[in-house]
């Protein structure tokens, strides 16, 4: 993309509605039903009908033609449509190709929606791993068999500690501040108090992991609507405006990962800031995909917000939970908050509740600018969206 497109692009489209629904457990539902009321009830927070939704993106592990039975479902006509499944990532990923349908006019409001019932149907993650084994192949490391994905980002971390010295604590410390974000926020699944120790010397799942450095298994959806910034300011909702987007793809399987410590995020990261026209420094919210501990300090890292190999240090001392100096995953995250097999639109809809101000005893003071992360597969898909209030333009 060249600069004049970016400069273009840059603040054009805003999100005028976020909904969740059903997130935790929700006996009863499917993927559908989730994702149904989800969409309804974005629809109606931008203060819209589903008859004014012309665009739709949305993704799923259960099904490759997804996008079809949604519209089909939600009774749409779009002249946008967005599947791409890139995993945990699609939803971020997904945002510039909608800004570029809405700014030069093929379409004019863009539904995002996501839903998945993984803890309580029928269909659950048994079944999702055996299908995967024959719908996404990973030919070198299939044959032995791994537990996907923690295998993965076990040896993700393992080798993090290797080369810089990471310690288990410095990932407890990721674990104790996403719970801590969490007890704040009634939607959290889990919003029990957790320590340092309790994370230490919980059931390990794949050494250095332990169950509490591993996202939550849940029900839930997540829904956005996106419209033309000039819109977008006639609507109900404050707008929050996108001022940067980008998508980084270097692997599939983590056995083909050029550097286990090095993530795709430092190249989507830094085009993102670029079309923004922002750096780390300017960045007042993060919310990223942790889908385990590793991840975060990878990604503050690749993001740029502290050197390779110092997240550890970085997250040290309460550094990333609430009073800290720099807000991470607000609403619990994946290990706390929600994790209903793919995360990624949750980190957006979270960036724009801070940035309406609508986040009750977790709000962040005068926040005008948040980043959301999201990451797919076993780290590779990498998707930064930069976010701003109309201060941030």
């Amino acid at each position: 993309m060249s600069a004049r497109d970016w400069q273009d692009l840059r603040g054009s489209v805003a999100i005028a509605g976020a909904a969740t629904f059903g997130c935790g457990e929700s006996p009863g539902h499917d993927d559908m039903s989730l994702l149904a009321h989800a969409a309804h009830a974005a629809v109606a927070d931008a203060g819209l009908s589903m008859r004014d939704i012309d665009g739709l993106c949305t993704a799923s592990v259960s099904s490759a033609m997804w996008a079809m039975p949604v519209i089909e479902h939600l009774g749409l006509n779009p002249r946008h449509i967005d599947g791409t499944m890139l995993g945990g990532s699609s939803f971020i990923a997904h945002l510039l190709p909608a800004m570029r349908a809405l700014h030069y006019g093929q379409c004019n409001a863009v539904l995002v929606c996501y839903g998945s019932a993984q803890r309580t149907a029928t269909f659950g993650r048994k079944e999702i791993g055996l299908a995967r084994r024959h719908l996404d192949p990973q030919p070198y490391e299939q044959p032995y068999d791994p537990v996907m994905p923690v295998s993965a980002y076990a040896l993700a971390a393992s080798r993090h500690m290797a080369l810089y010295g990471t310690t288990r604590r410095q990932l407890a410390e990721v674990a104790v501040a996403a719970r801590a974000w969490a007890r704040l926020n009634p939607e959290a699944f889990l919003r029990e108090p957790l320590t340092i120790d309790e994370v230490l010397n919980a059931r390990m799942v794949a050494d250095p992991l332990t169950v509490r450095d591993c996202c939550l298994v849940t029900d839930g959806a997540g829904a956005l609507v996106l419209v033309r910034a000039e819109r977008a300011r006639d609507l109900p909702r404050p707008p929050v405006y996108l001022l940067g987007a980008a998508t980084a793809v270097w692997h599939r399987q983590i056995s083909s990962m050029p550097d286990l410590t090095v993530t795709a995020a430092s190249q989507s990261g830094a085009e993102a800031f670029a079309m923004a026209g922002l750096a780390p420094q300017d960045i007042q919210l993060l919310e990223l995909y942790d889908a385990f501990t590793i991840n975060t300090l990878l990604f503050l890292e690749d993001l740029g917000f502290c050197a390779k190999g110092e997240g550890g240090a970085f997250v040290e001392g309460g550094a990333i939970a609430p009073g800290g100096r720099l807000p991470v995953n607000t609403n619990g995250g994946g290990l706390s908050c929600t994790h209903p097999g793919m995360y990624g639109i949750f980190t957006l809809i979270e960036a724009v509740r801070q940035l309406r101000g609508e986040a009750g005893a977790r709000q962040v003071a005068g926040v005008q600018t948040a980043l959301a992360h999201g990451n797919g597969g076993t780290l590779s898909s990498q998707a930064t969206a930069i976010l701003g209030t109309a201060a941030a333009l």
